[in-house]
């Protein structure tokens, strides 16, 4: 996949950016770890602009996150809430949790957005919430926009420095991204043996 996803970027540049950036937030295993380093390296070889492929990956990235919202908004808290009735112990929800985690995510949405984007193997998965809780369009594309700027700036940055040795970024980020996903892993598989199925009752309201 690496020498992949070097070759497009090599052959079609920025535009490659942004078009891997798209896809690592639609397939995961495309990481953003590679790429933006890589198109880092680039940048610092002379070879692709600073501006161009910063915006254009950043671009790519909003893109993505941008499909997995408009499923979360299909899908809505009412649907949500009869599969969690027919579905609960294995979607690990009860309505009553699809009812707090919308206030949750009224409260705190924002920074649930922003800051999820910079955190592998979360960064796909926030824009699907925030459709669900129906996150204002304009809020949701502001706030993910920010945050993946940033991150993107960040790797982006770090492969200008390291230049030949961008492969490192990608190194020392793994572990993280690795425990994340086999967080989230036991955080479901504990969820699902603790489900309390008399705890599907809705809110009050």
């Amino acid at each position: 996949m690496f020498d992949w996803i070097t070759a497009v970027i090599s052959a079609i540049g920025a535009l490659g950016v942004g078009l891997m950036m798209l896809l690592e937030n639609v397939f995961p295993p495309i990481p953003s770890e590679i790429v933006m380093p890589l198109a880092g390296f680039l940048v610092a070889r002379g070879e692709m602009s600073l501006t161009l492929t910063l915006l254009a990956g950043t671009a790519g990235a909003v893109a993505g996150a941008a499909l997995w919202y408009w499923i979360g908004l299909r899908i809505g808290a009412e649907r949500l809430k009869r599969l969690a009735r027919r579905h609960g112990r294995w979607l690990t929800l009860t309505p009553a949790d699809v009812e707090r985690a919308q206030g949750w995510f009224d409260r705190h949405g924002a920074a649930a957005v922003a800051f999820g984007r910079l955190i592998p193997g979360v960064r796909t998965l926030i824009s699907v919430p925030a459709g669900i809780a129906g996150m204002g369009w304009g809020r949701f594309l502001a706030y993910s926009t920010g945050g993946s700027l940033a991150w993107n700036c960040v790797l982006l940055g770090a492969g200008y420095v390291l230049e030949s040795q961008y492969e490192r970024v990608a190194g020392w980020l793994n572990p993280i991204s690795t425990a994340v996903v086999v967080g989230l892993a036991g955080w479901y598989l504990w969820r699902v043996w603790s489900y309390d199925a008399g705890e599907e009752g809705e809110r009050p309201g």
